[in-house]
């Protein structure tokens, strides 16, 4: 990127970070160039892209580059758009993210690039509360009376998931964004011979009524047994965009000048924006080429076609924004 934009850089922490013109409006794409593990051979076949982080994310980032390369100077008078490629967002932490919240202007516009298809926007993306669950007890026979600590690690997850289902009440088999989503991640047990120990790592997907405080809440209210301890390794709240923010207009004009019907969704996964909702609460979206039903995939894939959309419908809203056509409002 170095020879097609003004400033092509790599932070202290590692992300790829862009700056194009030197307008008054910034415009902030926010991507991540990390991937989950497992080798997706790279190819081109049936006008698709296979390879790991074709979809989730190096698509939309890349997306949202060469549309950025490719704007006009009238653009570049009018804008600061900023291109970011964090590290770390599959990992928990974020480390990217949140190094590019302390060190990066706070935008007045943010398009997290995600896949929504290059024909929607995505609108919210639930929070989530990641929690370990240990036991620790005597070691005994397993003839013996008294109960194993991965008894009462059964038991207390069995309380736990009852807890949630209450929660959900209706909503239990309503739409998957608006309930609390419980998911046992990880299973382990030892034993020395004297002690044993069980521990189970559970998360929990969490819609905007339950941010992670709430949660954790009900969870100390659930009693899920004596000798049970639960320690919060993460939470997160959920994110939600206004559907006529400025942003969110502009992107649905550009989708329908090239052709699409603009929709628009809601994830149950999280994101940066999760990550940087609080401290950049400016209109925000996300969007990007592919289907995010290949984030993680075996398969995964892009359409050549649906990139090369995606890239055009950038292009367009970066000049909309240019000409005045939308400017950043207070809604978010």
């Amino acid at each position: 990127m170095v020879d097609r934009v003004d400033e092509a850089t790599v932070d202290g922490a590692g992300n790829l970070t862009i700056r194009h013109g030197r307008g008054p409006l910034a415009v902030t794409f926010l991507g991540h160039v990390d991937t989950v593990p497992g080798v997706v051979p790279v190819e081109v076949r049936g006008g698709a892209l296979y390879g790991r982080g074709s979809v989730d994310a190096k698509g939309p980032l890349c997306a949202a580059l060469a549309a950025t390369a490719r704007t006009a100077a009238v653009v570049r008078e009018a804008l600061t758009v900023r291109v970011i490629g964090a590290v770390g967002e599959e990992a928990p932490g974020s480390v990217g993210a949140r190094h590019v919240v302390e060190t990066q202007p706070v935008p007045d516009l943010l398009v997290i690039c995600e896949p929504s298809g290059w024909d929607a926007m995505t609108l919210g993306y639930k929070g989530h509360l990641r929690l370990q669950l240990t036991c620790v007890a005597p070691g005994g026979h397993s003839a013996g009376p008294d109960p194993s600590a991965a008894d009462r690690l059964v038991w207390g997850l069995g309380r736990l998931f009852a807890a949630m289902r209450a929660v959900n009440g209706d909503e239990e088999h309503g739409r998957a964004f608006d309930r609390i989503q419980t998911t046992v991640l990880a299973l382990d047990h030892d034993h020395d011979g004297v002690t044993e120990r069980a521990s189970a790592t559970v998360g929990l997907r969490l819609p905007p009524a339950w941010p992670p405080d709430r949660v954790r809440g009900l969870v100390d209210e659930a009693e899920l047994g004596n000798g049970l301890q639960v320690t919060t390794i993460e939470g997160i709240p959920a994110v939600r965009g206004d559907r006529d923010s400025s942003l969110a207009r502009a992107f649905r004009i550009a989708i329908r000048a090239h052709g699409g019907r603009s929709r628009t969704v809601v994830k149950t996964g999280t994101s940066d924006w999760n990550v940087v909702a609080d401290r950049w609460p400016v209109p925000t979206l996300a969007y990007g080429p592919g289907d995010a039903g290949l984030d993680h995939a075996p398969g995964e894939h892009l359409v050549l076609a649906e990139f090369d959309s995606s890239v055009e419908v950038v292009t367009t809203v970066l000049g909309r924004l240019a000409q005045g056509a939308e400017r950043p409002s207070t809604d978010s």
